[in-house]
């Protein structure tokens, strides 16, 4: 059966939120025959690359990761003779072990196929650079360890799609090959339902809107995203928004995904002038509306340690069972950090409309 890679998955494999690094490091490396004829370097990658999709080699070019004799080629490099060819990251290469752990997971509905898992902000999803205990397939392979599966030692056992470390919420996990396969094509045809709760800094203009623009890896950071708006590089990314709640200087907004890029919602709002409060990748995490009272500034300090991450939740999730073939909707409650944000934020705004009745 062929598989499916969601485009999430793709564009995230080689960023987490620690990877704090500038150098690159080298991964694989190839030599070029010198009766080679000439290929396209990703074609000739995949030929050479077990298990590695061209999909996957084309997404590694694309974020500069593909060298030839020292210097970053597009997938659609003609291969020479006695080229020397290397794959660089950002982390050194190390051989993960996946060892797994008793960690206790909140579990909103399991059956045969799927389990449902409600992630608290600051676990990461799979292991990585810098995160090699501790993640959700850590837990995974202990919790299922009797499934074929989860037995295989790979790091992303289960995993169709994921969300960010300090992104709460709501994620499918696949316990077995067809589930995975059925499930990996519904995010790949952009046919599963995706609703984020967010807070943003600043008064949108409008009730609603859909952002349009590419999103890539940046050409200044490689640790952020970047909107093209040209759609001359990165992949083509929508996000429909809806105000919810105007709260003075931020505005509580929900997210609906159409596709699935890396940090979509969070790049989509700051190339909008609104990044996600307490926003640290994307400038979220500075006053950027307000007064300049000291009171206002402390009540906003207090706000980023009350949520010491992004306020974003993977709130629901929506796809069509693998096996009942019947579609499946989740919801997940906001965590107590969100919770407790919007009541500071409420009552702020209250006490404010209050005293400029009094005056």
């Amino acid at each position: 059966m062929k598989e499916y890679e969601d485009p999430d998955f793709i564009d995230e494999q080689e960023e987490e939120e620690e990877e704090e690094q500038s150098g690159l490091y080298e991964h694989f490396s190839f030599s070029v025959d010198k009766g080679q004829g000439m290929l396209r370097i990703d074609k000739w990658l995949t030929n050479r690359m077990e298990k590695v999709s061209r999909n996957r080699i084309q997404s590694a070019a694309d974020a500069g990761n593909i060298l030839v004799n020292g210097k970053s080629v597009k997938s659609s490099y003609k291969v020479k003779p006695l080229d020397t060819i290397s794959i660089v990251l950002p982390y050194p290469r190390r051989e993960l072990e996946i060892i797994p752990e008793n960690i206790p997971l909140d579990i909103l509905y399991e059956d045969d196929d799927v389990i449902i898992i409600n992630k608290e902000a600051g676990m990461v999803v799979h292991p990585g650079h810098g995160n090699y205990t501790g993640t959700l397939v850590n837990a995974l392979t202990y919790h299922l360890k009797d499934l074929p599966l989860f037995q295989s030692g790979d790091m992303r056992a289960g995993l169709v799609h994921r969300i960010d470390k300090n992104t709460s919420g709501i994620l499918v996990i696949a316990k077995n090959e067809f589930a995975h396969a059925y499930i990996a094509k519904q995010f790949f045809d952009h046919t599963t339902k995706r609703v984020y709760t967010a807070l943003v800094w600043g008064n949108l203009p409008e009730d609603e809107g859909t952002i349009i623009g590419h999103v890539g890896r940046s050409v200044k950071d490689r640790l952020k995203m970047d909107v093209f708006p040209e759609g001359d590089q990165g992949k083509h990314a929508v996000t429909h928004y809806k105000v919810l709640e105007r709260l003075g200087y931020v505005n509580l907004i929900e997210c609906r995904l159409e596709t699935g890029r890396t940090h979509q919602i969070r790049v989509h709002m700051e190339h909008l002038k609104h990044p996600l409060f307490n926003d640290d990748r994307y400038g979220g995490d500075q006053i950027l509306k307000g007064t300049t009272f000291s009171k206002y500034k402390q009540f906003v300090k207090n706000c980023f340690e009350i949520c010491p991450r992004h306020a974003l939740h993977a709130r629901s999730l929506g796809f069509v069972h693998p096996t009942t073939k019947k579609e499946m909707y989740f919801e997940s409650e906001l965590p107590s950090d969100m919770a407790q944000l919007l009541d500071r934020w409420r009552s702020y705004i209250a006490s404010r409309e209050l005293e400029l009745e009094e005056e």
